[in-house]
């Protein structure tokens, strides 16, 4: 469990799913603070972790990376702890358009080729 703080390669992050969830790694996204932790069981494990580092909760999203697939099959926003009615997010998706894109263009920036 680790909060990237160097770009990561789609070969490291293949190996890390290969020795968790085979196919998947969850993720949690910092929309503030434009960060990615990654490599937990849990979202709400990856969740405690930027809480204990100083992020807010309602910046906190979680998301799904597959990382032998491509395009939109790559990221898949679903977690528990994206269901946060008082922000109007009623599902375990990512209703907002916009923060969907910002959530992609956070990963883009630490997940590379």
């Amino acid at each position: 469990m680790k909060i990237l703080d160097k770009r990561m390669t789609l070969d490291e992050l293949r190996s890390i799913a290969s020795d968790t969830f085979g196919d998947m790694v969850k993720a949690v996204v910092d929309v503030d603070r434009r960060l990615v932790a990654l490599d937990a069981e849990l979202h709400s494990d990856l969740e405690a972790l930027f809480l204990d580092n100083g992020s807010r909760q309602q910046d906190l999203w979680g998301i799904n990376l597959y990382p032998l697939m491509a395009g939109d099959d790559f990221l898949e926003f679903d977690s528990m702890i994206n269901m946060r009615p008082s922000q109007g997010n009623m599902s375990r998706g990512v209703e907002d358009r916009a923060l969907r894109q910002t959530i992609t263009g956070i990963v883009e920036e630490w997940i590379s080729e």
